[in-house]
């Protein structure tokens, strides 16, 4: 499940990638055993790719990396959180269509 692009956060380097960015950071909770998880990302993989330089995605398994899964309190996954300065500033919960995510990422951008 791994792209170029996308980036592997964990426990350990997730406060020096995500929290301490100097971009927006694009996170999505996964695990290996959820399919819905599978679908969403094609679609992590084309943002990566379309705002390269302008936003850092990466992915988080929630079953390798606990700590930072209960710290956000995912509770069904796939999430997607946006982060900017350090803090969520959205969400989205579920496989959500690529419109969905771009149109998100866009506020975040522009905010």
């Amino acid at each position: 499940m791994g792209s170029a692009n996308i980036l592997d956060f964990s426990d350990a380097d997730f406060d020096e990638q995500v929290l301490k960015a100097d971009t927006p950071v694009v996170v999505d909770f996964w695990a290996e055993w959820c399919v819905p998880c599978k679908f969403i990302v094609p679609v992590l993989e084309e943002v990566s790719q379309e705002y390269s330089g302008k936003v850092k995605v990466g992915k988080l398994d929630v079953d390798a990396n606990q700590s930072t899964a209960a710290r956000y309190m995912i509770r069904s996954i796939p999430t997607v959180l946006f982060f900017k300065d350090g803090k969520v500033v959205d969400q989205a919960v579920g496989a959500k269509p690529k419109a969905e995510i771009v149109a998100k990422l866009e506020a975040l951008l522009e905010g």
